[in-house]
């Protein structure tokens, strides 16, 4: 059973999408939930929607300041995090020779280092709590590449490396980590990228579905923002350190590890 009684999670860009769906069934599971999202409307209605459980955090992750400000009004309202869930990303498509710098350096910055900045705020007050879980939305593009995605690749992969670092710095004070790696799930970073994937390719926008996103996967089905927030909870619940440093793929197939 998923029991997160008495935790806390601290959840990035969960205003909507796989972010909001993981901090429903954490609050679901028993955890006060902080949403945190550039976009503090958004967190603000997510929080309400959820309940007297949750809260809304305004965080830019590539912000250091903002970052350990708003780790430490999570900390302020419900005592500690014992949660961490990195989930703030963007995608921007491009083929290598004509990606702008600046695109790749904003890519980076949003994946990477916001699960830096997020994990060293977070860690502190873990570890004086005699534990947590850390847990990184990676893709299946930790494992895998397609065309026109060289800096979302490139940063989903860096997340394996971080995430068996804190494994192995965090075992002794009982932190654990993971990367959580989904296939397509239909949100709209995802359904953005059809029409622009169809005209870099030079395909029809049902190509893309069926050929590039769906191809490979076993029953031609997305995953689901369910099927990565199920995910993200039983990992956050388990009880020992079997898995930290791992990654599961959740792609219906698509890439298989």
């Amino acid at each position: 059973m998923n029991d997160l009684s008495g935790k806390t999670a601290l959840i990035t860009g969960a205003a909507g999408g796989i972010g909001l769906e993981i901090a429903k069934h954490m609050a679901v599971a028993g955890a006060n939930v902080a949403i945190a999202d550039l976009n503090l409307d958004g967190a603000q209605k997510a929080a309400q929607e959820i309940g007297d459980k949750a809260m809304a955090v305004a965080m830019d992750v590539t912000n250091e300041v903002q970052v350990n400000q708003g780790v430490a009004d999570v900390v302020a309202k419900f005592g500690t995090v014992d949660v961490l869930v990195s989930n703030a990303g963007i995608q921007i498509i491009s083929p290598i020779e004509s990606y702008a710098y600046s695109d790749w350096k904003k890519m980076l910055a949003i994946h990477l280092d916001g699960a830096f900045l997020t994990t060293k705020a977070c860690l502190p007050h873990m570890y004086a709590n005699g534990g947590g879980s850390v847990i990184y939305m990676g893709s299946a593009h930790s494992h895998e590449a397609s065309p026109l995605k060289s800096a979302y690749v490139t940063a989903k992969h860096g997340l394996l490396g971080l995430s068996r670092t804190l494994a192995k710095e965090g075992g002794k004070k009982n932190v654990r980590s993971y990367v959580v790696c989904p296939g397509f799930v239909k949100t709209p970073l995802v359904e953005k990228q059809i029409p622009e994937q169809a005209k870099e390719l030079g395909i029809s926008e049902e190509e893309v579905v069926s050929r590039v996103m769906l191809g490979n996967t076993v029953d031609g089905i997305f995953t689901t923002v369910d099927d990565v927030a199920r995910m993200c909870t039983y990992l956050a619940a388990f009880p020992t350190a079997a898995l930290t440093g791992q990654s599961f793929l959740l792609s219906h197939g698509w890439s298989m590890k």
